[in-house]
This record gives C-alpha cells, structure tokens and sequence, in this order.
C-alpha cells in the first residue's frame, strides 16, 4: 500500500500539493496546445498561398520551356542545362516553439544569372530559367513549411495526450485521494473527540 495514501495531515499536505501541481501542469499543456495549433494554422495557411505560387509558377516555366524547345530544338535547350550548378547554397538550422525543434532553412535566394552565352540563346530560355529558379525558391520554403507542421503536429498530438491524462487520470485521482483522506482525518477528529467527551464525563462521575 502507497504510505502516502495513509490518512495524515502530512500526507493530505502531499496530496494537495501534488494536486496543484497537477492542475498547473494542464494548464501549461493547455496553453502549450494552443500556441501550438496557433503556429500550425499559420504554417498550412503559408503553404497552400506557397503551394498556389508553385503551380502557377511551373505552368509559366513550362509554357516558356517549350517555346524554347521549339525556337532552339530540345536537344540544344538539354545541352544548355546540364551546365546549371547544383545548390550549394542551402543551410538548415533549428529553431524551437514551445521545446519543438522546427528547421530553419537558409539558402541564397539571389536571382542565379544564366551561364549559356546570351548570343546562343532565345528570350524564351532566360524566360523558363527565370521561373524554373523561383520554382526552386518556393520549393525550399515549402519544404521547411511542411517538415515543420509535421513536428508541430506530432507534437500537439504529444502534449493533447499528456493533458488528457492529468486532467482524466492524475487531478481525479488526487481530488479523491484528498477527499478520502480529508474525511479520514475529520471522522478521527470526531471520534477522539467523543472519546474525551466520554472520558471527561467519566472524570466527573468518579469525583462525585
């Protein structure tokens, strides 16, 4: 048997205690909940604007993309872009909501300038390069977007648990163990004091 269950004033300071510490719990996991689902919202609004962005974006970079295969022939615009560098640029870091580590990605969103010789080429390709690299722009933020409302969710669903159980488990279960305890202690009182009640009359009957 759990001696902090046993009814004394030492243990119902425990219990009580151990209750408000409970109920302080839920209400940091209530309020972590909630700044987490506030940034969550905001994370799926930025990425459907992004998602919109990108399809609006890949349809122009293919429109332009296949008016320079026809101006230029398909096989001379491949040629041209085996010569684009691969990103180098991109670095992820961490940044933290609420003790949830979210990626932070940086990269250089300088506008990349064409390496084919402009006298070799049509408007059309620096057209279909210039959407095409907003593409990858877009694309990088999206992905930062989406990883983090994944670790933001998982962790809503985390903290959603924890204050379930303090508040269906743990502050039920110390309410009533202070109740018990309470009433323990009250009916001791209560039969000690019909106890002295019983001895003080006793006293008196004796001294008559």
């Amino acid at each position: 048997m759990n001696t902090n269950t046993f009814p004394t004033k030492g243990n119902l300071i425990l219990v009580k205690n151990s209750l408000q510490l409970a109920k302080q719990g839920y209400d940091l996991m209530d309020k972590k909940r909630n700044i987490l689902i506030r940034e969550l919202m905001d994370l799926i609004d930025r990425a459907r604007n992004i998602q919109s962005d990108i399809d609006s974006t890949f349809s122009a970079a293919y429109l332009a993309l296949q008016k320079a295969n026809i101006e230029m022939g398909i096989r001379n615009v491949s040629a041209l872009s085996n010569t684009v560098p691969e990103e180098q640029s991109i670095r992820i870091k961490q940044r933290s909501i609420m003790g949830t580590e979210i990626p932070l990605v940086e990269h250089d969103d300088t506008p990349a300038k064409p390496v084919y010789a402009f006298f070799e080429t049509k408007i059309s390709l620096d057209e279909a390069t210039k959407q095409f690299n907003k593409v990858k722009q877009l694309t990088i933020q999206l992905s930062m977007i989406e990883n983090s409302a994944y670790r933001l969710a998982a962790s809503i669903k985390k903290t959603q648990k924890r204050a379930n159980a303090l508040k269906n488990i743990t502050i039920p279960y110390y309410n009533a163990l202070t109740t018990s305890i309470q009433n323990a202690l009250e009916e001791k009182e209560r039969e000690e004091f019909t106890r002295l009640k019983v001895i003080k009359q006793q006293r008196i009957s004796h001294s008559e």
